[in-house]
């Protein structure tokens, strides 16, 4: 016959010990997505958090990421700045929030109190500072708007025309040969776009 009050202590600390385990993978920077989630980072459906995504552990549960986001290699999100700690004795703190369909490019940094809009892109690179209104492209340092959605895509549609268009046959995950390789290579005199 088992003693309920154990189980429970056994319960509590097993509880202990996975959240132990948790801010210890945090601190050592190990800290996956589903750890993340638990400690409180709301994300949506259908994302893709590609290699050397960083996510501010230490105050994950301020950053919401909608359904449908691309966050590309190197990409940092942040909630807190700690560059005033020192002289204030205190660290700013802002939520983030990233709206559906959202694409941040590789190495981009996004800081605290920042929302970016559905349906936009942040070009490689960028350090978002400000809010990035819906349906538009930004890039640079501070982010800056570019153009609409629309006006981007309408000049891509124009190049796509006029420049080569591979299948996923030609991707590592389709596992490429040489000799599609050699293709690729052999065609593109400028850019080419891909499936």
């Amino acid at each position: 016959m088992f003693n309920s009050n154990y189980l429970f202590k056994l319960y509590v600390k097993f509880m202990r010990l996975r959240f132990f385990k948790l801010i210890i993978l945090t601190l050592r920077g190990e800290a996956g997505i589903e750890t993340l989630i638990n400690l409180g980072l709301k994300v949506g459906s259908n994302c893709d958090i590609q290699p050397g995504v960083k996510i501010d552990e230490s105050h994950c549960w301020l950053i919401e990421i909608g359904n449908n986001v691309t966050l590309a290699p190197r990409v940092m999100i942040l909630a807190h700045d700690a560059s005033m700690k020192r002289h204030l004795g205190y660290t700013k703190i802002g939520k983030v929030n990233i709206g559906n369909k959202v694409f941040i490019g590789a190495g981009t940094i996004v800081l605290p109190n920042v929302s970016i809009g559905k349906n936009s892109i942040i070009g490689a690179g960028s350090v978002v500072t400000k809010d990035i209104p819906e349906n538009v492209v930004a890039t640079g340092n501070p982010a800056k708007v570019l153009c609409s959605l629309e006006e981007f895509l309408i000049k891509h549609h124009e190049v796509m025309r006029k420049s080569p268009l591979f299948g996923d046959e030609f991707t590592i995950n389709r596992n490429v040969n040489n000799n599609k390789k050699n293709e690729m290579n052999n065609v593109i005199d400028g850019v080419g776009y891909i499936l």
